[in-house]
Order: C-alpha cells, then structure tokens, then sequence
C-alpha cells in the first residue's frame, strides 16, 4: 500500500498532458474481441484497471504487444470461453464489457459479478436486458452466464436506462448480429462515441453517433485496424480543480475541449472559467469564484445527468471547488447512493458541508482547508481530497491511493510537472 504526501498552498503554475480516457481504453480494449486481425490502440492509460483488462484478455487467449509510447497491438485470433479469476474480475467495473463480443464473437462466456467503485449498486440489468433482445440465453447463479449458440439478431431495443456500459455491450453484440439493431435511449457520452468510431474503422456500420438512437447493421466479420484514444477529460477537469482551488495558471494540452460545453456551464456557476485554444484549455489564476444564485437569489442545485448533462464523475470535484467559491450551492447526484458519502473527509479539512442524505449536499465557502489524514474511498473522491490537499495549509497524507492508480496515470508526477509539492510513499 502507498500514500501520497502533499504540503498545500503551492498556485500550480505550467503545462500539463492528460492521459488517454480510461472510460474509452476499457471498451475499446474489450472490442478487439470482435475480430482475428491486429486492432493497434494508441494512448492507452497506463493504469491499473486497464492493466486489469489487459490481464482478463489475456486470459481469453488475446495476445497483447507492447509497442511502446503507450501504443498496444491487440490480437484475438484464438479466443476461447476461459474461467475468469473472480478476484480479478471482482477488482474493475468494466469486466462485464467482456460479454457483448464474447457473446457475438465465441457464442458466450462465464462472468463472475463485476466489481468497481464503491457508491453504490450498480445494476447490469440493462446489459441483459439488450443481450437477451438480440437473442442471447442469460442465467446467474454466483456467476453470469451468457450464451448463444444460434448467434445474435438483429432488434429493435429500447433501454431500460441510459447505461453507458450497457449501451457499450449492445454495440459491439450488436455488431456482429445478423440484420439490424436499433438501441434507443443510448448513452451518448465522449467514450461511447469513441466505441463507435473504433468499430466503425474496424468495418462496422453504426449511424447516429453522439445522439441516442443508434442503428447498427450487423455485418459478418471485422477487421483490423488502428485507433488513437482521446483525452480523458475527468482527469482535464481535474487538474481544471487543481489550478483554480491553488489560485495557479495551468495550460492543459489536448485537453479535448468540445467535449466540456456542460462542464463549462456548471463551472461558471462557481465563478470559474477558462479560455479554450484550440484542444488547448488555459485555466488563468485570476478567477471570480462566486456562486451565481438562481432567480430571486435562490441557492442554485448542481444535478447530475447522462450525457450531455453534468456526468456524476465529475460531481465531487465540483464539490471541492465549490468550498472555495463565495456563497451556497446544492449538489444532488441520484445516479449513485453512497457518492456524497466523501464529503465528511473535506469536512475535516475544514470544508463547510452539510449532507442532507445520500444524494444531496450543501457547500458554503469559501472554507479555509487545512492538511489532514484521509483515506481515499474511490477514484473520483481519492483525487477530490488530493484536490483539497493541494489547497489546504499544512501537510496532508491521503492514504489508499491504490484507487487514484485505477483511474490516473501517475498523477503525482503530473502534478508535481506543475508545481505540486506531493510526494508518493510506501505505507509503514
């Protein structure tokens, strides 16, 4: 186990590069299943839930080359229905995303439950939901089990919600079906349309990418192909948290910025904005950091939706800026139960919150933040307190950063490029 070890109120002043989106590298790893010729994916996230991946694809008879520069050459010429580890399995979300090509391409696999994040349930009723449509057999007893023997057909599907990787399972089953799929109510978010994209290159034929209906015409066989992976921007809006709550100038390079327009509303809604060059964001240290209240000075509500709304990665970040911007806003994320179940960390630090349930919170600032010792619970709120330690006034250790590994990619190094005073340290 390590820790990170960071001594606050350093502005963070430079440039810095994101890595490649973990939520696009997860499901484009998974859709190399679809095909026996070579699929080369550029930028792939060195992390570890990627790494994990990797590990199960492996397993299922994937040969994997590292190329270098972040670049794999992924190989499933010979898959087979292997027993996933269940640790293994158990340790990321996305190894479900293994059952729609497993499913279209070898006629099905065994999958023990998936794991993940911590806020919550995470219901994968929606992946069946869609498998089941095109054809395929699904049963659970400890394990899921997806078969289809006859191969998958083609359907008119409307989801039972907007899953991102549900929709992502039903387009690449999808691809390989016989006639075609019709998926409405699909999730539309950055990583999905990047799906999209690979397996169109790859010779699939899906239209109406990036809105919620998608027609995908099953064809026979995919081929190789390459594809580079784009900017994560969670991991963008992050260090866009870093520079504002240390009153630093950041430049982030390809940051990818047509995808935060939503981002960007909510954000103003703080007193934070940022100029865009190109893919360049340069986040300026003079910021207004004020809450706009609603009409009639009401306190205003920051609401989670599926996309293009404000996505529920990104509320607690918003939470942290939002202890040092003037005046009072309400959180509210219903996507996730246990989400919010963070905020007594930065309540520690000195943030002022009030957790009004599960799924909702009030934030008044600005809070004066002080370092303190904290455990990080997940991704997103493990990089929320590395946030807040960075701004605080002391030193902070924040333990079980094993979680901050599954989703960036040496962020201590990163941040350290910009001026961070933070440190990574085995634990005692």
């Amino acid at each position: 186990m390590e820790k990170f070890i960071i001594e606050g109120g350093v502005p963070l002043s430079g440039e810095i590069t994101p890595s490649g989106n973990k939520n696009a590298a997860l499901p484009l790893l998974a859709a190399c299943l679809l095909t026996e010729e070579p699929v080369t994916l550029h930028n792939v996230p060195q992390i570890r839930d990627v790494l994990d991946m990797r590990r199960m694809l492996e397993s299922l008879g994937v040969e994997v080359a590292d190329l270098g520069n972040r670049t794999w050459r992924l190989t499933a010429r010979n898959v087979r229905g292997a027993d996933l580890d269940p640790d293994l399995s158990r340790r990321i979300r996305a190894s479900i995303l293994l059952a729609g090509p497993m499913t279209a391409r070898a006629g099905g696999i065994k999958l023990p439950p998936p794991g993940g994040d911590v806020i919550g349930r995470r219901r994968v009723d929606t992946h069946i939901w869609a498998l089941r449509h095109m054809g395929a057999e699904v049963s659970y007893d400890r394990s899921f089990e997806f078969t289809a023997v006859h191969g998958l057909k083609g359907a008119d599907i409307l989801l039972d919600e907007a899953s991102v990787t549900g929709t992502e399972n039903a387009v690449m089953a999808a691809s390989l079906a016989r006639g075609t799929v019709i998926l409405r109510n699909a999730a539309s978010e950055p990583h999905v349309q990047e799906l999209c994209h690979l397996l169109n290159t790859l010779g699939a034929k899906i239209d109406g990418i990036g809105s919620n209906t998608l027609h995908i015409e099953g064809v026979e066989r995919l081929h190789g192909g390459e594809f580079t992976i784009g900017a994560d921007y969670l991991e963008v809006v992050s260090f866009i948290g870093a520079a504002v709550m240390t009153r630093g100038s950041v430049r982030i390079r390809n940051a990818g910025a047509h995808y935060l327009g939503m981002v960007r509303i909510v954000f103003n809604r703080l007193g934070v904005d940022w100029q865009t060059e190109g893919e360049d964001i340069f986040v300026p240290a003079d910021q207004r950091l004020e809450v706009e209240p609603d009409l009639g000075n009401a306190i205003p509500e920051i609401k989670t939706n599926i996309w293009p709304a404000f996505p529920t990665d990104l509320m607690s970040i918003a939470i942290a800026v939002a202890t040092q911007s003037r005046g009072s806003v309400l959180f509210h994320d219903w996507m996730y139960p246990s989400r919010m179940f963070f905020t007594d960390k930065l309540v520690s630090m000195g943030a002022q919150i009030v957790l009004c349930d599960p799924h909702r919170c009030i934030v008044t600032g600005p809070a004066r933040l002080f370092g303190e010792k904290v455990e990080s619970p997940d991704i997103r709120a493990g990089m929320t307190l590395v946030l807040a330690a960075l701004a605080a006034q002391g030193t902070s250790t924040i333990r079980n950063i094993n979680q901050v590994d599954r989703g960036y990619e040496n962020v201590d190094g990163k941040l350290r490029s910009i001026g961070a005073r933070i440190e990574r340290q085995k634990e005692q």
